[in-house]
């Protein structure tokens, strides 16, 4: 196990300033609780968040910022004086640099243990104990991590409970309270352009919160995301892409492809003026029965569906 020292390292900023989503100290305030006047002094007194400034010198807070914001509300509403959050940030911020060096049974322990953060949380129905395990979760993983790895695994458990057992109370408190997170993430990251890829699921072959964290997954492209409700027709896909004229449909499915899924695709390709494809588990299993056609097959894992999309729509289709 790697040694971690006190000292977090500093991370470039991945997108230029005018690509990047930025928000203004007040929308910050807005979306944290956390008044302005804290905020800046958490940043002069303490070091804790590091705001990018414009040419007038106006504050301006990236994404990752309100993170931060938000693990160090949860640190202090756990009893750590503001002065130590620092250090504990400090020290949580290698694993992310690391991770890729950390054997897989530290990591796997890692993620159980912040699975059973979240399940006391879900257990007692404490929104606030759960909110408070979400943004140190978040404060430790990127986005991908915080999804595949740690909540929709449990969000699975907590499902096949449901079904087999009729368990159901613990399932929805989970799933209420992620499904409001993601969208107010989409909301945050949404890109206001005309460009948009149009997101849904493929005859209800999955559940509202598996596509909206695909979208989420793919909003980082250069384009506007776009979510249909769970329950659309498959036949009136067509209409939709004819008003809404997406770059790209994507239909969302986790469930095993029935034999005459790819012959129904590529029906529904030929009548579309946009570039259609397939993401989830249906995309892995049925990958080489559309082998050759136009269709677009983005995976199940986050970052190959976001690369594969961006490549598909710059006409560089990943092999």
């Amino acid at each position: 196990m790697p040694v971690l020292t006190d000292v977090a390292p500093r991370l470039p900023h991945s997108l230029p300033l005018e690509q990047e989503e930025l928000f203004p100290i007040r929308e910050v305030a807005r979306l944290t609780g956390v008044n302005p006047v804290t905020l800046r002094a958490w940043e002069r007194r303490y070091g804790l968040i590091q705001p990018r400034r414009t040419e007038s010198g106006h504050r301006l807070y990236s994404m990752t910022d309100i993170d931060r914001v938000r693990s160090i509300l949860g640190w202090i509403e756990r009893g750590v004086a503001v002065s130590k959050v620092g250090k504990i940030l400090a020290r949580i911020a290698p694993l992310q640099v690391l991770s890729h060096i950390i054997p897989n049974e530290f990591v796997h322990a890692d993620h159980t243990q912040w699975q059973q953060q979240v399940q006391a949380a879900v257990n007692a129905f404490d929104e606030v104990q759960l909110e408070q395990a979400y943004g140190l979760i978040f404060s430790s993983y990127p986005l991908t991590v915080v999804f595949q790895d740690i909540l929709l695994p449990l969000w699975k458990q907590l499902l096949q409970r449901h079904e087999a057992f009729g368990q159901a109370s613990e399932w929805f408190f989970l799933d209420v309270f992620l499904r409001s997170r993601v969208l107010q993430r989409l909301l945050l990251v949404r890109v206001l352009q005309p460009r948009r890829v149009i997101v849904c699921a493929l005859n209800d072959q999955c559940r509202e919160l598996e596509v909206l964290v695909t979208a989420l997954f793919l909003s980082s492209v250069d384009s506007a995301i776009q979510v249909l409700a769970v329950g659309q027709p498959f036949d009136e896909l067509t209409l939709v892409c004819e008003r809404v004229k997406p770059q790209a449909l994507v239909l969302v499915s986790n469930h095993a492809p029935a034999p005459e899924l790819p012959r129904r695709l590529n029906r529904l390709a030929l009548s579309l003026d946009c570039q259609l494809m397939l993401a989830g588990n249906a995309s892995v299993l049925v990958q080489e029965s559309l082998a050759g056609s136009s269709i677009g097959c983005l995976g199940n894992e986050g970052l190959v569906m976001r690369q594969r999309l961006k490549h598909l729509l710059t006409g560089n289709p990943d092999t």
